[in-house]
């Protein structure tokens, strides 16, 4: 009698559906290898469904610039992610605003290393602008405020 209940145990293990694959968001974020506040960032990404690959550079002011990110709007770090540029410590409703709606533009950025955004330590001091930007990097618009 066991040897049938743990056939048929195994039998529904292996017939149960998998989660899905297709539903795990990859991304490539590029960082400066001292920064710590990314790594954060990026394990907040994977608790919402995304698997980030993290690429220590030196190089992230060219990456940026590449990317079309505008210097004075650059953040700690520039994250690829289905075609488009994520930039600085964006928050995830925002960057699932920017995946679902798929805008024409190259990305988007929060500035700097504002404290209390995904990431950073303390408390939020005020809301958050994010920036939408062309390839060119010209005439950044504000996307969202957080």
């Amino acid at each position: 009698m066991k040897k049938i209940i743990r056939f048929g145990a195994l039998a529904t293990l292996l017939t149960a559906p998998l989660p899905a694959l297709a539903d795990v968001i990859p991304a490539v974020l590029y960082k400066n290898p001292q920064c710590t506040c990314c790594e954060g960032y990026a394990a907040y990404l994977e608790q919402n469904g995304f698997k980030v690959e993290l690429k220590p550079t030196n190089d992230l002011a060219q990456i940026s610039q590449n990317a079309g990110v505008p210097e004075n709007l650059e953040g700690c770090h520039t994250m690829f992610v289905e075609g488009y540029v994520i930039d600085g410590l964006v928050p995830i409703d925002v960057v699932q605003k920017l995946l679902k709606e798929r805008p024409a533009i190259a990305g988007i950025t929060l500035p700097g290393m504002p404290t209390g955004a995904p990431g950073m330590p303390g408390a939020k001091a005020e809301p958050f602008k994010i920036y939408a930007f062309t390839k060119d990097g010209k005439d950044p618009t504000v996307y969202a405020v957080e």
